[in-house]
């Protein structure tokens, strides 16, 4: 979507330096003005489209690093970097929140801000289009609208929910002078998402099927309300909060999922890389929605940059996250039949692992990752070419062009066959059989490899079987091969992208963030780095470059030892984070807000646990 060609006429402002009365009596042209707006569909559409950058984000634009991969979303168990881990918060804040619709948002639970400007903003346009625009067309656009209204409004709860739990729910615009509903505490969850989840099941009911290339239809809504519905009803679940809204979600989101999955207008013939470096997805048949970046329109983005090979992303893959991916014969490396699965060298990886490995990392050690272990999923195999030299803006500075995947099959088949799974394992629902593996984990395994990958000796991973499920020493003792399996498919298939930190926090598995619980953590690939990356060998680097080997004796360069400097590397001076609690599954509010309704005679609650 070429997002500023839609909304432009929100951000221009006029100017007068000189005018008489007749001039000032006149209508503004580059805004509307409410009570001679919403006479059409292109009324409509044009409000309807400022929604389209705050929540199908893509690559986001320049530097801006909200909601985005690679630089976005980068607090989870994946990756580390040097030093200390960034933290969970401590304390509660001393303002959180705001009214504005440009706000930022969370990082450290991947989620916007305290702020309900979107809220009011889809609050408007039922508003309207109950009370203004429905006279003026036809009963179905009607439907339509009101559904993209209630799809976004539900996006925007959905967030806040996974960011606050409790929040206030706003079922239509409020005055300003209406107090009591401004102020109003918050709603239990559940009786928000119970909002959400009607919201949702109008939007199916109603929404159009086809309104043309790259706008909001029946497919891409369902796909994001399969996001939304198996993050609330695993939480639920393994939260212990409410059982029955924990079924009532994960079978939407099966239901949500399938509808995308029996259009039959999406497959996996398209290889991985292609998804996330093509300069347009136009055509693309694994891609519901993307967002277009053309440098004509000084519309691009910095996603590439920092999987070029030169710039820092900060944090990085490391050895827990390697040792998650199966090798190509379907099996954890502990139980793998391929030759050299048991190493952890890079080269060794590239060939033995499942593909997205090779797609997703530069096949050698570098030594501008903290783990050497460079990511180039968001780069393309020519923009590595260039490291050591000038950059092109494709592939430099914030000048990149690559199309953004917004919603892409692999989630939509990914969530459906989780929902499936937890609700055969947890409610009585029917179970998963080959066929739905086939349907989706098996599906994506089927991708075909480009010819660069071929040429490097990669091969697609066998399909998972039920019948002969992995069984994964590493494996949880309260989650059941298949789901473990399922969650191990999204690792691999979703690195660097939005769903990390939320599945822990659905899955209630934030324990994984203390790394003190496994010390691959804080460690990267086997390297020989006089062989492999011999520029570290510096005297600088006395007693700073660690290797730890496969017995556990760490090793440090001594300026003498150069040929004993094999073994996994070990990140610079890292350290595990700050402690953390349950608490941390939910963020507090501020205490400046709190105080604000206090100074008003009403009382906003702090989140539980805080």
């Amino acid at each position: 979507m070429k997002y500023s060609k839609y909304i432009c006429s929100f951000l221009v402002c006029a100017f007068l330096f000189s005018c008489n009365k007749d001039v000032l009596n006149r209508p503004p042209l580059t805004t509307y003005v409410d009570n001679n707006y919403w006479r059409n569909e292109d009324d409509i559409r044009m409000y309807a489209n400022a929604f389209y950058p705050n929540y199908f984000v893509g690559y986001n634009t320049s530097f801006t690093a909200d909601y985005t991969p690679v630089r976005g979303y980068i607090f989870n168990d994946d990756l580390t970097g040097k030093n200390v881990q960034a933290s969970f918060e401590s304390s509660v804040p001393s303002s959180r929140g705001s009214t504005s619709e440009a706000a930022a948002w969370l990082t450290t639970y991947a989620g916007p801000d305290w702020d309900f400007a979107w809220v009011r903003k889809a609050n408007v346009l039922l508003d309207r289009l109950d009370n203004e625009a429905k006279p003026n067309i036809s009963a179905e656009a009607y439907k339509h609208w009101t559904a993209v209204a209630k799809f976004f409004k539900g996006f925007e709860y959905s967030r806040l929910v996974s960011v606050f739990g409790d929040v206030p729910y706003f079922d239509k615009t409020v005055d300003n002078n209406d107090q009591q509903t401004l102020y109003k505490d918050r709603d239990p969850r559940g009786v928000v998402m119970d909002k959400v989840y009607d919201d949702f099941k109008y939007v199916l009911a109603n929404i159009r099927d086809n309104d043309g290339a790259q706008f909001l239809n029946k497919n891409i809504a369902a796909a994001f309300i399969s996001r939304f519905m198996l993050f609330e009803g695993t939480f639920e679940y393994y939260h212990g909060l409410d059982q029955a809204r924990a079924k009532k979600y994960l079978e939407f989101a099966r239901d949500a999922a399938a509808i995308v999955m029996s259009s039959n207008k999406f497959n996996f013939t398209r290889d991985f890389k292609s998804i996330f470096t093509s300069e347009s997805l136009a055509g693309h048949p694994e891609v519901l929605l993307y967002r277009v970046y053309d440098a004509a329109l000084t519309i691009t983005h910095s996603i590439g940059s920092y999987n070029n090979g030169t710039e820092v992303a900060g944090v990085d893959a490391n050895l827990n996250l390697i040792k998650s991916f199966v090798a190509n014969d379907g099996q954890p490396w502990q139980n793998s039949t391929v030759p050299n699965a048991s190493s952890f060298s890079i080269a060794d990886l590239v060939k033995t692992r499942d593909s997205r490995f090779e797609a997703s990392f530069i096949d050698k050690p570098l030594n501008t990752s903290a783990t050497l272990l460079y990511s180039y999923k968001f780069a393309s195999r020519e923009a590595i070419t260039y490291i050591g030299k000038a950059y092109p803006p494709a592939w430099g500075s914030n000048t990149n062009t690559s199309d953004a995947p917004v919603m892409r099959l692999a989630e939509v088949v990914l969530n459906w066959i989780e929902a499936k799974a937890e609700l055969a394992e947890h409610f009585g629902g029917s179970a998963v059989v080959q066929s739905d593996l086939d349907a989706s984990i098996n599906a994506i395994r089927s991708r075909p490899l480009d010819a660069t990958a071929a040429a490097k000796g990669v091969k697609k991973t066998s399909p998972l079987l039920l019948a002969a499920l992995p069984a994964d020493p590493t494996r949880d003792a309260d989650v059941s091969a298949l789901l473990w399996e399922i969650r191990r498919e999204r690792r691999m298939e979703f690195f660097f992208e939005h769903t990390r930190l939320l599945d822990l926090k659905r899955w209630k598995k934030l324990k994984y963030m203390d790394f003190s619980t496994n010390g691959d953590y804080l460690l990267g690939p086997w390297v020989d780095v006089q062989a492999e990356i011999p520029s570290y060998l510096t005297t600088a680097n006395i007693g700073k470059v660690r290797v730890k080997k496969l017995d556990g004796t760490i090793v440090t360069y001594t300026g003498t030892n150069a040929s004993a400097m094999v073994g996994f590397w070990m990140v610079e001076n890292a350290q595990n984070r700050n402690a953390f609690t349950d608490r941390s599954y939910l963020a507090p509010v501020g205490q400046a807000q709190i105080v604000q309704y206090s100074d008003r005679g009403f009382t906003l609650s702090q989140t539980k646990l805080w």
